[in-house]
């Protein structure tokens, strides 16, 4: 009897044991993002969550497809690296079910160059590059025409691309890169289009460097993405409560003066 007894504490014991386990991985947030600036904003906030008993991993990428994969999958709980457009985009194509849970900042999209000071010294027949998915060669078709060197289809909308170029003056030509690739082509190319946390780790600065940039308001917020259904998991909105902070705004202020970085909160 006595040993019944012990055989049914022991087996008591190992399934709180595993209950509590279960709870403890339930407050671990693993997050995919690209190094600069997503996951240096997530480090910057890792105590903050730690101090309500979640802890923060973070996984960091180099592109955008395959933190959405892992996202679909269930590998990450969410992923911070991209903006609405795109998401909505790769929902589309891939059929996936993947939701916004917060805006938090915009990156401006600029024009950059190795080769040229200035839009005026870009020649007949200049080779641009732009990055090849659908949203991000949208909005940099969109970004050239805002400066005046090509006109779109209107019908076009976001997801232009080359073929709806309506006037093109200048007879540019087009080079459509992934979006990662592109900093490594600059000197290739005359000129470059270049998302901001790629630029950003290139060393290259659009108030400082860009031949045109884009504005303030543009519609393209980047957002911590989660699996639909998870938005409103406390630790998700933990997660986006702290990245839409007062200590984050107060930080990329400081650390992107020049606008390279803007909060949207």
């Amino acid at each position: 009897m006595r040993k019944i007894i012990v055989l049914i504490c022991t087996v008591l014991l190992l399934g709180m044991a595993l209950f509590a386990a279960d709870k403890k991985d339930s407050r671990v947030l693993t997050v995919g993002a690209t190094p600069q600036p997503h996951a240096e904003l997530l480090k910057l906030i890792a105590d903050d969550l730690a101090a309500q008993g979640i802890t923060l991993k973070v996984v960091e990428f180099t592109d955008y497809v395959l933190p959405n994969e892992a996202l679909e999958s269930g590998q990450l709980d969410a992923n911070f690296l991209q903006h609405l457009p795109y998401l909505q985009a790769i929902n589309r194509e891939r059929k996936y079910h993947l939701v916004s849970a917060g805006g938090i900042h915009i990156e401006p999209l600029a024009l950059y160059s190795r080769k040229v000071k200035s839009l005026a010294e870009l020649k007949s027949g200049a080779v641009i590059a732009i990055p090849n998915d659908p949203t991000n060669e949208g909005r940099a078709l969109l970004l050239l025409q805002a400066a005046g060197l090509l006109t779109l289809d209107a019908r076009a909308g976001l997801t232009a691309t080359p073929l709806d170029i309506k006037t093109n003056p200048r007879k540019l030509k087009f080079r459509e890169i992934e979006a990662a690739s592109l900093p490594r082509v600059l000197a290739d190319v005359d000129a470059a289009v270049i998302n901001g946390n790629y630029a950003l780790a290139a060393g290259l600065s659009a108030a400082r460097d860009g031949l045109t940039v884009e504005g303030a308001q543009s519609p393209y917020v980047n957002i911590v993405a989660v699996k639909s259904g998870n938005e409103k998991r406390p630790e998700i909105m933990a997660l986006v409560k702290a990245l839409q902070s007062a200590r984050v705004k107060e930080y990329i202020a400081s650390r992107y003066p020049d606008g390279e970085v803007v909060a949207v909160f």
